[in-house]
């Protein structure tokens, strides 16, 4: 089996600007390369999990979605970073656009998208963690083994969740450290 890091996008890997899809506005956090690189040495697959409400908002297209995704995964991959897969959700309950108006499944703090991860890359959870900048990124850490980390301006830890100040690199020099004890 193997171990994983799900990563939420906007606000964990790049810069939050409401509903992002454009390349020029795109915008890495710090530390964020050096922090998947580490998680990615230590064995860990990078996976990536976001919802795109903005998709439902009618404010970009899949396409758009897919265009940015694209290019971001190949931004990391020219840095030595491997994304593994990016599973999204397009819904919203209230969704502007009819085909994606439902409550769904796979819209976090639902987990089927780390069920279809874990399914689709033999992924150990009790091994895996999951860093995100809001608590609803981190819901597997509620039914799993999964450690997580919520990426926020103080520093705590309630149960499975340590809540960091920082990013990426803070959760990975953290994650790793205790790993390593």
């Amino acid at each position: 089996m193997n171990k994983a890091v799900f990563l939420d996008r906007d606000g964990t890997i790049n810069v939050d600007k409401d509903y992002l899809y454009k390349v020029e506005d795109f915008e890495f956090l710090p530390g964020v390369l050096d922090g998947l690189r580490k998680f990615q040495d230590a064995g860990y697959l990078l996976i990536i999990i976001t919802n795109q409400s903005g998709i439902a908002r009618g404010y970009y297209s899949e396409v758009e979605f897919e265009k940015l995704n694209s290019w971001m995964i190949g931004k990391l991959q020219s840095e030595g970073i491997n994304i593994e897969k990016t599973y999204y959700c397009p819904h919203h309950p209230n969704a502007l656009i009819p085909e994606y108006r439902k409550k769904c499944e796979c819209r976090k703090p639902g987990i089927k998208l780390f069920q279809d991860a874990v399914h689709d890359f033999d992924i150990d959870l009790n091994s895996s963690i999951a860093i995100g900048d809001k608590e609803r990124d981190l819901d597997i850490c509620k039914c799993a083994g999964t450690k997580g980390f919520l990426i926020y301006s103080n520093e705590e830890t309630i149960g499975k969740i340590s809540h960091i100040k920082g990013g990426i690199l803070d959760a990975a020099n953290i994650s790793l450290e205790i790993n390593e004890e």
